[in-house]
């Protein structure tokens, strides 16, 4: 049975609504489960998705990969772009040497929240900034995620995001991607999760899963392996 979310519409509403619309929806996919559920979701309604992947670090391979597949089981291009995130870890210089530091603060790199990404993105497919963006947020992920919801809504008028199956349980989600034939990418096998961070939680499982993806993270974040040795690893590995 769905979750309730007090006051808001349901996914079959908030589906259909988009459905009526007649117009593209961007979707901000992150190869994870619910991002491919919603993707899934969207398409059952007849809604034309946009996808839009936001990189960590360019040039992943094991992403390059994950896209490649979603593509084509989609038959759909996924446009990529560089995450906020990026500009935020590099402008602070996160897992940086010093004699980058200097480097960095030259080049005065922009600090593009998403809003900003949004609108350079629809202005450079085509689309008009009113674009709905949806996501795979879910209410029954934590009781934050639910509250947000209740007190801003699940179709956020103003910003223009809409989280199309906010509603649903995990169990929901798997049904959508086993009934879809879908293969959960090999996130899932190696951190738990769809990847999104340079931390312990995700560099580690890269060291010893996917080297090669480990060494291109590292030439942007070199220093990164401290967290590894804080955490315990063998310093002698590296």
């Amino acid at each position: 049975m769905p979750t309730v979310i007090k006051g808001q519409p349901t996914s079959q509403e908030v589906l259909q609504a988009l459905a009526d619309l007649q117009e593209p929806v961007a979707l901000g996919f992150s190869c994870g489960k619910d991002s491919i559920a919603t993707w899934i979701a969207m398409r059952e309604y007849g809604i034309e998705v946009v996808p839009v992947y936001f990189w960590l670090v360019p040039d992943l391979q094991f992403i390059d990969d994950e896209l490649a597949y979603f593509e084509e089981v989609f038959e759909t291009h996924i446009h990529r772009y560089p995450n906020p995130s990026f500009y935020r870890l590099i402008n602070s210089c996160v897992d940086q040497p010093p004699e980058r530091l200097r480097v960095i603060e030259a080049a005065h790199l922009p600090t593009p929240d998403y809003p900003q990404t949004w609108d350079l993105i629809t202005d450079e497919l085509g689309l008009p900034r009113e674009t709905w963006k949806a996501d795979g947020v879910r209410a029954a992920d934590s009781l934050n995620r639910r509250s947000s919801f209740v007190q801003h809504g699940v179709m956020k008028q103003h910003s223009r995001k809409v989280s199309p199956i906010a509603d649903w349980l995990k169990q929901e989600v798997m049904d959508a991607i086993d009934g879809a034939g879908i293969k959960l990418p090999i996130d899932y096998e190696i951190f738990g999760r769809s990847f999104d961070g340079i931390d312990y939680r995700f560099t580690e499982p890269m060291r010893k899963h996917l080297p090669e993806d480990y060494e291109r993270l590292r030439q942007w974040f070199p220093l990164m392996e401290t967290d590894l040795i804080r955490k315990g690893a063998d310093p002698n590995a590296f």
